[in-house]
């Protein structure tokens, strides 16, 4: 195990420095100069030169890239230049809304996808799962930013039970030490923040929800299918027990291992598409801040959100990773 988690983290760290490299370089080649957008328009050549100066655009991108990732071994990743503050602060001021959502929709996707699918087995040959595989192709075809869309005009503007905009409601006192607002909310015991803030997350949360639940429905099923037949599962039946404890208890323990390491994986593109997602919401979050930053040529700020996105994504395959290792008796003794 400890030889496996060292390979793994090792090639993390190389994974962590190919991202650095690629997006450092590629962010300083494509058309667009920062400097200029922070600068009126009369501004003289020795402004500008300046400003280069101070950011370190003067140099070459390799100087450049020597300088930036020096400091971020040291844990500085340089100062936005829009909003003229540090960007570790910056992002991690954004990030717990952003994993606080991505949770929450993980955790319906896999309550949503896990019943499906159970049901999808437990009804196999009639027209109750055909319904089901309709509708998780529904769900695989469309995707997360129009249910967003369908859910703004459903839920929103046709019926209006939910906000479409913002993480909480600014009328409400907000007596947050952190910026985990959920979590704090109901460490806190203050469920009337608990119900403002779930109400503000669930439709971005179900729209990010609903593609992955698919996905979820549609693997659970398959390996439902295949090990509800194994000889373990025919003698549970023959000793009386009932279909559904069959799958519950017998099957699903077995047919869940490929579902998780999926999980984990599906997880990282669920992140990844919570940056449309926060800005069809407005929803405050790291997504919003990557837009932003993207449209403005905030060079610092972009390349410590693609890190930390990047960092994050790795973390969750190492997690998967091992925790598919210590799940599964096979790879642990191989």
């Amino acid at each position: 195990m400890a030889r496996i988690f060292a390979l793994r983290l090792l090639t993390t760290l190389v994974t962590l420095l190919g991202v650095a490299v690629i997006v450092f370089v590629v962010i300083r080649v494509v058309p667009g100069d920062p400097i200029a957008m922070m600068l009126p328009p009369g501004a003289t050549e020795a402004d500008i030169a300046r400003l280069r100066t101070l950011y370190g655009l003067d140099k070459s991108i390799g100087g450049q890239f020597v300088i930036w990732f020096g400091n971020v071994l040291q844990g500085d990743f340089g100062s936005s230049i829009t909003a003229r503050q540090p960007v570790l602060t910056l992002v991690l001021g954004r990030l717990p809304a952003t994993l606080e959502l991505s949770l929450l929709a993980l955790l319906m996707a896999v309550l949503i996808g896990g019943t499906l699918g159970v049901t999808g087995t437990r009804l196999r040959g009639t027209r109750a799962e055909a319904g089901i595989d309709v509708a998780n192709g529904i769900g695989l075809s469309v995707p997360d930013f129009l249910w967003g869309l369908a859910l703004i005009v459903l839920f929103g503007v046709v019926w209006p039970l939910f906000p479409i905009s913002g993480r909480v409601s600014p009328r409400l006192e907000l007596p947050f030490s952190t910026n985990f607002y959920l979590i704090e909310s109901i460490l806190r015991l203050r469920f009337d923040l608990t119900r403002n803030l779930l109400a503000h997350m669930l439709m971005p949360a179900l729209a990010l929800a609903l593609p992955l639940a698919a996905i979820i429905s549609q693997l659970l099923k398959q390996s439902l299918k295949e090990t509800v037949n194994l000889d373990y599962a025919v003698l549970a039946r023959t000793r009386g027990y009932s279909e559904r404890h069959v799958i519950l208890s017998e099957a699903l323990p077995n047919a869940a291992l490929p579902t998780l390491t999926l999980i984990g994986v599906q997880f990282t593109f669920l992140m990844g598409g919570t940056i449309i997602i926060e800005r069809l919401f407005s929803y405050e979050g790291l997504g919003n801040m990557a837009i932003d930053a993207v449209i403005t040529r905030d060079l610092p700020l972009i390349q410590g959100i693609v890190l930390l996105f990047a960092l994050l994504f790795t973390l969750v395959n190492l997690v998967v990773d091992m925790a598919y290792v210590l799940l599964n008796p096979k790879l642990r003794h191989a």
